[in-house]
């Protein structure tokens, strides 16, 4: 079992940079590349929060889980 990232298509949908989203979120660009390469083991509520208000968008958008 796997969780998909899709930050990166949510902000093409949206049309928003990593480093404006970065901004809007108040996390680093590096942060935020972690997390947009699924590579992050977890994420704040609060993150998740705030990046679904910058991208207007609900988690489940953002969050995807795939069963192997």
């Amino acid at each position: 079992m796997s969780i998909i990232i899709n930050v990166d298509v949510m902000m093409a949908r949206r049309k928003i940079s990593s480093g404006e989203l970065a901004e809007r979120v108040g996390i680093t660009p590096a942060n935020l590349s972690i997390l947009k390469t699924g590579k992050a083991k977890a994420i704040r509520f609060s993150t998740l929060e705030a990046i679904c208000n910058a991208l207007d968008c609900q988690p489940g958008d953002i969050l995807e889980y795939k069963n192997d």
